[in-house]
């Protein structure tokens, strides 16, 4: 195999059955990559052997999500603090003790409370549209705002609504210009959206909106373990996002007032897609001062 090839596979991993997607060298530096919604470890399918020259990318799927297996709701609580223990039982299976940690959407949230567990594991953070500061979520929460205020059936429908295929459109290419949209490929939806279409996970699906009102709880938390570890983080931003607008990538600096912070202007929530060369550029430089490469002195390599 190829050092920059992914390998695929399926492995038992605590109770769960986890879809993993591996590249790069065994002993090379790693950089952990939780996925967002609603996609899976797909959405780094061009990120992980553009950096597996240098670095062990590894990506998995959360249980409910892409191939991994969906427990029964009642086996598995489906909420972020049980992700956050099913990204650190991935971490314990691989032996990582030290690691970055990519934070994005959903799994910026989860992340961080794997990060605020496990703060002496946590090597560097890189940030991709991932909200913590209340005070500027963006417009496009209304809709689950408005639910929060009122629980009604009419204030929920909007939710159920977004877990369909056309739900999971607008996500990818609502937001951004045709000229961008157009490099967006309708894979991430087409093929996504059949692998959810089941009734527990639209169930899940949306439950995880529901329980962002508790979420609201560790935004503190969240900012609280970034003003008092300042882990070397870089920010990479697409402002066409109605979810994190520009605002709040900008928030960061106020806990994380050296972080490289990029905005990548008419970037949406899936700049990975839309404007990868440029966000691989940062990224590859990032790691290159924050996850060196170990070398092995020269006698050890004779």
């Amino acid at each position: 195999m190829k050092i920059n090839d992914i390998s695929h596979r399926r492995t038992k991993i605590g109770d769960h059955t986890i879809f993993m997607r591996e590249a790069g060298p065994p002993d090379a530096p790693v950089l952990l990559l939780p996925h967002g919604y609603p996609c899976s470890s797909y959405q780094f399918r061009r990120l992980m052997p553009g950096l597996a020259d240098r670095w062990r990318t590894v990506a998995f799927d959360w249980p409910g999500f892409g191939y991994s297996d969906t427990p029964d709701p009642t086996e598995f609580d489906y909420d972020f603090n049980a992700y956050a223990d099913v990204l650190a039982d991935v971490a314990d299976a691989l032996q990582l003790d030290r690691y970055a940690l990519w934070l994005h959407d959903y799994g910026s949230q989860i992340g961080l409370r794997h990060a605020i567990a496990h703060p002496d594991r946590i090597a560097a953070l890189i940030i991709q549209n991932g909200d913590i500061y209340e005070d500027v979520l963006g417009p496009k929460y209304d809709t689950i705002k408005a639910w929060w205020a009122d629980k009604s059936a009419a204030r929920h429908r909007p939710l159920e609504e977004a877990v369909s295929e056309e739900g999971f459109r607008k996500e990818f290419i609502g937001e951004v210009s045709e000229d961008v949209a157009s490099r967006v490929p309708p894979d991430l939806w087409k093929l996504n959206w059949p692998l959810m279409n089941t009734p527990i996970r639209k169930t899940v699906s949306v439950q995880l909106m529901e329980k962002l009102e508790q979420n609201l709880e560790w935004f503190p938390r969240y900012q609280s373990y970034l003003r008092d570890q300042q882990p070397p983080t870089l920010i990479v931003w697409g402002p066409q996002d109605s979810y994190m607008p520009e605002q709040s990538a900008l928030a960061y600096r106020r806990d994380l007032p050296d972080a490289e912070l990029h905005i990548l202007d008419d970037a949406g929530h899936w700049l990975l897609e839309t404007h990868f060369e440029e966000a691989l550029r940062l990224v590859r430089d990032f790691l290159s001062r924050t996850l060196p490469v170990r070398r092995l002195p020269a006698k050890s390599r004779t």
